[in-house]
């Protein structure tokens, strides 16, 4: 039997991000994880919000049979078999006849935008722009520098050692993000502190 690989992080992170979750959605709905990595976060969330069908996908093909195996430990039938998906890919959304909707009332990123190029932060917002729902929104999870805040020394740390890594990779900064949700047509919506200097940054629609 395939054992899924674990992060301390995102059992450290799963229970304050849905409590902002809880908040933020309706009883139910379709959610997209872009990023599923572990799989800890999806069958978290799918636990508990049993109305809500997910659909956790990764752009790494090592990791489907891993999240697969975890979501079938926790015994959930909520969640959709993950799919590979690579958001700077020409055709990367699930819009065929795998997924139950082309369309999501919730697409769920984590730690995404500062382990993988630039690039993907504008793939990302074009593609949520015309994958969701008109009332659905785009949560997205981490570290960001923002010009207003000061960085905690944390931070500065990890974005030394993220750009020691891979040149293409670091801690984005907010408004940067921002710039990018604007050119595809979002806008964003709330901003909620999360343990560990990490941000929960919530997009729309622009009005």
């Amino acid at each position: 039997m395939i054992q899924p690989d674990f992060s301390s992080a995102a059992d450290r992170n799963k229970q304050p991000i849905l409590d902002v979750l809880r908040q933020l959605l309706p009883h139910q709905g379709h959610a997209l994880e872009i990023a599923s990595g572990t799989g800890q976060h999806v069958t978290w969330f799918a636990t508990a919000l049993p109305h809500w069908s997910w659909q956790p996908s990764d752009a790494r093909l090592e990791a489907l049979a891993a999240i697969a195996a975890r979501v079938t430990q926790a015994g959930l039938h909520n969640v959709r078999p993950p799919l590979l998906l690579d958001v700077q890919a020409a055709h990367w959304w699930p819009d065929d006849v795998q997924t139950s909707s082309p369309l999501f009332d919730l697409i769920y990123c984590a730690n995404m935008l500062h382990i993988s190029p630039w690039a993907t932060c504008a793939a990302l917002m074009q593609g949520a722009a015309r994958h969701l729902t008109p009332a659905g929104l785009l949560v997205t999870y981490g570290p960001y520098l923002e010009d207003d805040v000061a960085t905690s020394e944390g931070n500065l740390a990890f974005d030394k050692s993220l750009r020691a890594q891979n040149s293409a990779w670091g801690i984005r900064r907010r408004e940067d993000v921002e710039q990018e949700a604007r050119r595809a047509g979002l806008q964003l919506a709330a901003r909620h502190a999360m343990p560990a200097n990490n941000l929960l940054l919530v997009w729309t629609r622009a009005a």
